[in-house]
């Protein structure tokens, strides 16, 4: 939410809206100790403590899919794996992490 908080008031205020009755998850001890472990084994740099928080706090509440336009430090193809790795390492399933173009055409997929 203070990520949806932060920038222009009137962008922000419409983020905050459409996130309206969308439920929060919590960031747990275990939460914050996938994300530094992300941070430390995939490895992130420091500044994406944010991002490995959303990755983290997305496994650790049995999150099925993270959807995301972070294509630096979340939706990266590069780092996908080690990202899994870490999460199941520390005993969570990681969530499927993609883009809205990837979450639409893995639904429309004939599987």
């Amino acid at each position: 939410m203070r990520e949806c908080q932060a920038g222009d008031p009137t962008a922000a205020a419409l983020r905050v809206a459409a996130l309206a009755g969308v439920p929060l998850l919590e960031a747990s001890n275990a939460t914050v100790e996938l994300a530094a472990a992300l941070v430390a084994g995939v490895p992130l740099p420091p500044r994406a403590e944010a991002d490995a928080l959303h990755i983290a706090t997305a496994a650790a509440n049995g999150v099925r899919y993270l959807l995301t336009w972070n294509c630096t430090h979340i939706a990266n193809a590069v780092l996908r794996g080690r990202i899994e790795r870490v999460c199941r390492a520390a005993g969570f399933e990681p969530p499927t992490i993609c883009t809205p173009g990837e979450l639409v055409a893995e639904g429309s997929a004939d599987d």
